[in-house]
């Protein structure tokens, strides 16, 4: 029988990274994986950066539906049909906002026998872990039905700041492991059992965030993308762009976490829905991104004259 397994945590938590790792993992130990990516905005930009080790017919992004709730039923009917393969087992993404303990509740309802019931692993921020403010409550739900519990961000964090987060953890649920990603064994994986935790409701209509997203032109240099980032207010949680700098031929992508960090790499490939600037969270409008883009670009104009 086939195993799944669904990413969840806060939004910049590490879930991306955690699934690639996984997913190369796999390959690695001659698995199949299928791959399904859920985000509010443009999936396909994450889902593009994973073709370079695998092919595209076995990834699915799922764009614009929370797959807790609105997109529950499509993800389920899309999981259903997945072609069965030698050593296959399936990895899902949950967008960042996802209620994981409704996500749990109702994924395996409906699963054909072929499926084992999924497993959940959670990714939890370790040096921003509970200073969400309005939505530490969220956070602190994507704990509570996981089977694993995989830290990030130790980087720049006291032993006791992680002490506190594993008390913290173990309180929510004191049936899941908790590991690094450096400590997983892929090949357990699919021996976890579900969890039995009983897990606090959560009202997760407070969670759903808008989003939004642009055309995002060439920019002239990497500095447009940090005064596209800071001009951007900090209640939109997520900013994400992908388009080419300078004369550069290929695409180069970058991100803002909520704690307000920056990260550039490149993009593998071409996006298929052409060069976008996305943000998700509170305030997403489409006049910010496009009035922040305009100003990059006059500050590039003046920096060149």
């Amino acid at each position: 029988m086939e195993a799944i397994i669904t990413i969840v945590g806060f939004l910049g938590a590490g879930k991306t990274t955690l699934l690639k790792h996984l997913m190369t993992s796999y390959i690695n130990n001659d698995w199949n994986p299928f791959i399904v990516l859920n985000d509010y905005e443009n999936a396909n930009l994450d889902a593009l950066q994973l073709t370079d080790k695998i092919d595209p017919k076995w990834i699915r992004p799922l764009t614009g539906s929370c797959i807790c709730c609105s997109g529950i039923n499509e993800l389920r009917e899309y999981v259903n049909r997945i072609p069965k393969r030698t050593n296959g087992i399936t990895l899902i993404e949950a967008n960042g906002t996802s209620d994981a303990c409704s996500l749990m509740e109702f994924l395996g309802v409906g699963l054909i026998d072929r499926f084992l019931p999924p497993i959940q692993i959670s990714v939890v921020d370790v040096k921003n872990w509970q200073k969400r403010e309005a939505y530490n409550d969220l956070e602190s739900n994507q704990v509570q039905v996981s089977s694993l519990i995989i830290l990030t961000h130790l980087e720049k964090t006291t032993k006791n700041r992680q002490a506190l987060v594993i008390r913290e953890l173990k309180t929510l649920n004191a049936f899941a492991k908790i590991l690094t990603m450096d400590k997983i064994d892929v090949t357990l994986l699919p021996e976890l059992l579900p969890s039995k935790n009983i897990a606090q409701k959560l009202d997760h209509q407070k969670a759903h965030w808008s989003s939004c997203s642009v055309d995002l032109p060439d920019l002239v240099d990497l500095d447009c993308i940090y005064d596209i980032c800071n001009a951007l207010p900090k209640n939109i949680l997520r900013i994400k762009g992908c388009t080419k700098i300078g004369s550069d031929k290929k695409y180069t992508y970058f991100e803002r976490n909520p704690d307000g960090q920056v990260f550039v790499r490149p993009f593998n490939g071409v996006p298929i829905t052409g060069p976008k600037l996305l943000s998700i969270g509170p305030g997403s409008e489409l006049s910010l991104l496009e009035k922040a883009i305009k100003a990059s670009l006059f500050s590039a104009k003046s920096r060149i004259q």
